[in-house]
């Protein structure tokens, strides 16, 4: 039986199941992995907003302050840390000390850092900065009043770098074969999206539970959801390493595999291009121009949109539990959506041609963002009409349309973009 031919399934199974029996040993395990690190990304990255937008004397302008002034250097140390790590230990090694690095820390910041955080704010410092610094600077200062929660937006963050794409795909793409991997990624790229649908579920399940007198942590209710959100995290990455433990120990040691994977050997890190080399490299190539432009554009446009997006939730939900419970729903969405498109992204390229293809999610961005801030800048003049036909206010239209362009252009990314991206790389 040749395992690479879609044509051994029936037409169903081709599209929704296209696994043979004898890889069930490997791609379940793997599906469980993704998922599960998926899952931690998904309801880590809407606790991490709440934490830093709701936050005393915050909103969504501190994000892009500590995208640039914590994430880049941290992105960088972390690079940093895996090469020194990878090049001392094996990579099976390298997996755990990453993972239960990543875990220890959430624990600290859920268990210890967050109940004192009061006392750990640096707020004598930020009203000094108050005074020095333009008012355009407050997203800087909530930053550094409020360290402790850009320390867990920054760890939260960095699990998807450096778990998700580091070592989990650097981990599936090493025992894949060429031959099985369009089949196995279709599936795991639906996995992925369905993960972020549990992870809104478990969101809301948490933020609707009410302070609990008996549980031995948490002072409110919200304290208590914190912890409870970190406990599932802490729960969810010992069960990764374990089903990386078990496939390494009982799957990957046949001589099917054993020739793909070096888990007992170090991590091959390739010697990295300097800047002036990857730019010169750049200028040369049309096609890496404009895949460049397409990428730097995306996340350009998304970003743009979120932070205005993410102040105006805050005003239309101040409480952090409605916040929470918003934020997991736009996920709950983005999953479903993600996960449909995942199934069948790859007829509508071959029935409406590429550029058609291409073109749906700048389109999506385009109309969502169009009228997100339509109703933001015509707040005072379609008040009245928006109350009377849809029985809204401008602020909760706004927030409707920035989560539905939140929720289909990241959906659009994740399924159109990414796979259209990727086949303009062939010329």
């Amino acid at each position: 039986m040749n395992s690479d031919n879609k044509s051994d399934f029936g037409s169903f199974r081709s599209i929704f199941w296209p696994i043979h029996r004898h890889e069930l040993k490997v791609v379940v395990p793997m599906l469980l992995m993704l998922f599960l690190t998926c899952f931690n990304y998904s309801i880590l990255k809407n606790l991490k907003d709440v934490m830093v937008v709701t936050a005393k004397a915050s909103g969504g302008e501190v994000i892009p302050f500590i995208k640039v002034w914590a994430m880049l250097p941290m992105a960088v140390l972390s690079a940093y840390i895996f090469t020194k790590l990878s090049n001392r230990y094996s990579q099976e090694k390298v997996y755990y000390i990453i993972i239960w690095g990543f875990l220890i820390a959430y624990a600290v910041f859920g268990f210890i850092v967050y109940p004192f955080r009061e006392s750990l704010e640096l707020s004598g410092f930020a009203s000094t900065l108050e005074t020095i610094l333009p008012v355009g600077a407050k997203g800087f200062v909530a930053m550094v009043r409020h360290w402790t929660f850009t320390f867990f937006y920054v760890m939260c963050e960095l699990w998807s770098s450096i778990v998700l794409t580091v070592l989990f795909w650097g981990f599936a793409n090493e025992i894949t074969k060429v031959k099985d991997a369009r089949r196995w990624y279709s599936l795991l790229s639906v996995v992925a999206s369905f993960s972020a649908v549990i992870a809104g579920i478990m969101g809301n399940f948490f933020s609707n539970l009410e302070y609990n007198p008996y549980l031995p942590f948490g002072h409110d209710a919200w304290e208590q959801t914190i912890m409870e959100v970190v406990l599932a995290v802490i729960l969810v990455g010992l069960a990764i390493m374990a089903t990386f433990w078990w496939l390494n120990r009982y799957v990957l040691t046949s001589p099917d595999y054993v020739d793909l994977h070096r888990s007992n050997k170090a991590f091959r890190v390739k010697k990295k291009q300097s800047l002036r080399e990857s730019f010169s490299m750049l200028s040369k190539s049309k096609y890496l121009i404009c895949i460049a432009v397409l990428v730097v554009a995306y996340n350009l446009t998304i970003n743009l949109v979120e932070v205005v997006w993410k102040d105006q939730l805050k005003e239309l939900y101040p409480n952090r539990d409605d916040y929470f419970i918003y934020l997991s729903n736009v996920t709950i969405l983005l999953g479903l959506i993600s996960a449909f498109a995942s199934f069948f992204i790859g007829k509508i390229i071959a029935r409406f041609g590429w550029t058609k293809t291409a073109l749906v999610a700048p389109t999506i961005m385009l109309v969502t963002a169009l009228g997100f801030f339509g109703f933001i800048f015509c707040r005072e003049y379609v008040g009245d009409a928006a109350l009377a036909f849809m029985g809204m206010t401008p602020l909760a239209l706004a927030v409707m349309f920035g989560g539905a362009q939140n929720c289909l252009s990241k959906a659009a990314k994740y399924s159109v973009f990414d796979s259209t991206k990727e086949m303009a790389f062939i010329p």
